[in-house]
């Protein structure tokens, strides 16, 4: 009979080596007595498309990796770079403590069993699975795929708690999911004061600290009809291929423009950004610069890798406090060392609190994080849609000419300036800042009146930093049905936010060169206010962002408001958006750009046409991805809304801040508490 005994380390978004419970778990003691650990990342064809590692001429099992509203690829090329240099840099650091690292493509309950039985056959005992919990719809199935699974191989199976996040689980002030509040400012002064929260950092294992590794020959070859590439730069274009089409119509990246995320996936790449923050000095400015729009240098940029696991919430605070405290001479050249604790730094643990608090509102209302009606389960939205079988009462526009105006709103080409620039932005670097993305969040779902979750579902593809729960809550929360306190009341004035965050129109002009050469920032934020006798020398005629905007806004440059709380008049602007209260406008007939895919069937052609068709034949084309249940129907379906407001915190954007002054014209303004401009919060990017 054997004697050794394997322990198969599930890894999901927990890509390090370093505060890594279960391989701390495992290097600090013996008594686990576990003689060989095999840790595996195992790629879901649900959420990835893995086609690209088929074997030549084989044909995928699985469905297309696709959205279930808007068909749009579930993870696109941006983040799919960045997982794939995640998940080899978790290899080699594996291999310099005297580990290693196994890549496997299927649900996670099938490629369990093929490991197991392979490894029996080998003559090794598998005696335990071990993972870390996560709070996602679909990771809870496979949490519970998992467990089957090793109930039926006699195996024993553990979920450890995930603590990548700022405060632990187990230090949380709630008895259970439903005691946490649904407004984040009563959370947060549960959790004060922060600094002193989060638990100490686990160190990293040692070399040769860990259970032996399995022999790479005795593990059992991943099954037909995949393979597995053993270099980085296969792995990486297998992955790559089939979503690579994604920027196949994406216009040429403007001449002068730069990535605000040009970092390279990975715990080390984490760790350098870290301490580039704080030696740099952009730490102790995070308050006053987190609302930028260009450079890598306004926000951390630590999303991606908080998302993925390769750095943890608490490794992130332990850094900060050394500095802090001028305990780390590596930063003692660094401004405010050793002072304490200061505004940036503050700052940048409350934007922590926020993320774990998203997490927490997965757990608690755990589907409704993809319905349509949300949170709040509000069925009073009348939501547009393009998709046909969802269309409600009072939608004058056809399925298509709805998927026409979202195509325009993912494509950058609806006249409004921000909003243009952020998208291009999005699609060419896979980022844009917070203070972009609540800008669009809130004109799709609150200006334009459709179904929000076409804009969490076209995030989730393009966003290299993609979180499920910071994703798809602070969607909800932008679209009003989420647990944002004033619901429908916050909307945002992209006008008057182009002029408080792009003072000089420098970052849309950037992004959208078709506005370079115009002078007037009014002009440069909605060019069809550009006079007319100039649009043939500025190059603005047959442009639909001139001759047939989304929406106008219309306003007056004035001088500085005399109320600080009502820096404009917030009223909604004719547009093709219109309001979910009041009878819409037909959409124009012409059609506003070469992208909109089929013309004809259930108005998903715009998005099929963006998000690409990969030549690889798969069995069943028809998206498994009914996350919560819900197969269409009603239109209860995924959701996400990427506006992170959150209740009072100091961090006030646009009060009366801006020297200019608008107005919107049209129905009558909201009730007077809407007038205050959002409390903006970021994900800790």
């Amino acid at each position: 009979m054997s004697t050794s005994n394997v322990l198969v380390y599930i890894v999901r978004h927990d890509l390090r080596v370093s505060d890594n419970p279960i391989l701390h778990r495992l290097a600090s003691t013996s008594d686990h007595g576990f003689t060989h650990v095999l840790p595996l990342v195992i790629l879901p064809p649900r959420q990835i498309e893995v086609s690209g590692f088929l074997k030549e001429g084989a044909e995928s099992p699985f469905p297309e990796a696709k959205s279930e509203v808007g068909h749009y690829w579930r993870c696109g090329p941006h983040r799919a770079k960045f997982i794939a240099e995640s998940i080899w840099n978790l290899r080699e650091n594996l291999e310099k403590i005297g580990g290693s690292l196994t890549i496997r493509i299927g649900p996670y309950d099938e490629v369990l069993k093929s490991l197991v039985a392979g490894l029996r056959e080998s003559d090794f005992k598998v005696g335990g699975v071990w993972t870390i919990g996560e709070e996602g719809y679909e990771e809870k199935q496979d949490e519970r795929a998992l467990s089957k699974a090793c109930s039926s191989l006699n195996v024993d199976f553990q979920v450890w708690v995930d603590e990548k996040y700022f405060i632990d689980d187990r230090d949380l002030k709630l008895d259970s999911s439903e005691a946490l509040p649904d407004v984040f400012t009563t959370y947060r002064k549960m959790m004060e004061p922060l600094r002193e929260k989060p638990r100490a950092v686990l160190p990293t294992p040692s070399k040769d600290s860990l259970p032996k590794p399995v022999d790479n020959s005795k593990i059992p070859h991943q099954d037909s009809p995949f393979e597995i590439p053993s270099s980085f730069a296969e792995f990486e274009e297998a992955l790559m291929r089939p979503i690579d089409r994604v920027l196949s119509t994406v216009p040429p990246f403007p001449e002068g423009a730069k990535s605000a995320h040009p970092f390279r996936g990975g715990e080390d790449s984490a760790h350098h950004r870290l301490d580039y923050l704080i030696k740099s000095g952009n730490a102790n400015l995070y308050k006053d610069t987190r609302n930028g729009l260009l450079g890598s240098d306004f926000s951390t940029k630590l999303s991606a890798y908080l998302a993925q696991g390769c750095i943890t919430a608490r490794q992130v605070h332990d850094k900060i406090v050394l500095f802090e405290d001028g305990k780390d001479e590596a930063f003692a050249e660094s401004q405010g060392y050793g002072d304490g604790e200061n505004e940036g730094t503050k700052a940048i643990r409350f934007e922590l609190l926020w993320r774990d608090y998203m997490r927490l509102c997965t757990r608690k209302f755990k589907e409704k994080l993809f319905l349509r009606s949300g949170f709040r389960d509000d069925q009073s939205n009348k939501w547009k849609s393009g998709r046909k079988g969802e269309i409600q009462d009072g939608q004058q526009q056809s399925a298509d000419e709805i998927s026409q105006i979202v195509q325009r709103v993912f494509d950058g080409t609806t006249g409004m300036g921000l909003i243009d620039a952020s998208q291009r932005e999005l699609l060419h670097t896979g980022y844009t800042s917070n203070r972009a993305r609540q800008n669009v969040a809130s004109f799709l779902a609150k200006h334009l009146s459709i179904d929000w979750r076409y804009g969490a579902e076209w995030y989730e593809m393009l966003l290299v930093d993609y979180d499920v729960s910071s994703n798809w809550a602070n969607w909800q929360y932008v679209a009003g049905v989420g647990n944002d306190p004033r619901g429908e009341a916050r909307i945002f004035n992209p006008v008057k936010q182009a002029f408080d965050y792009d003072k000089e129109g420098e970052y849309v002009r950037r992004w959208v060169p078709e506005v370079r050469q115009l002078e007037k920032l009014e002009h440069v934020f909605q060019a069809w206010t550009t006079p007319k006798d100039d649009w043939d020398h500025l190059g603005l005629t047959g442009l639909p962002m001139a001759e047939d905007p989304v929406k106008k806004i219309d306003f007056t440059v004035e001088g500085k408001p005399k109320s600080f709380r009502r820096p404009f008049v917030r009223r909604r602007g004719p547009g093709r958006g219109g309001s979910n209260r009041a009878a819409q406008p037909t959409v124009s007939s012409q059609t506003p750009t070469e992208t909109n895919g089929d013309k004809g069937g259930d108005g998903n052609g715009a998005e099929n046409a963006s998000s690409g068709q990969q030549n690889v034949p798969h069995q069943n084309n028809t998206p498994n991805n009914h996350r919560g249940g819900f197969r269409g129907g009603r239109g209860y379906g995924r959701g996400y809304r990427n506006r992170a407001s959150r209740g009072p915190r100091g961090y006030r954007g646009g009060r009366g801040s801006s020297s200019v002054h608008y107005n919107q014209v049209s129905p009558p303004p909201p009730p007077p508490n809407s007038m205050q401009t959002m409390v903006a919060a970021e994900q800790a990017q």
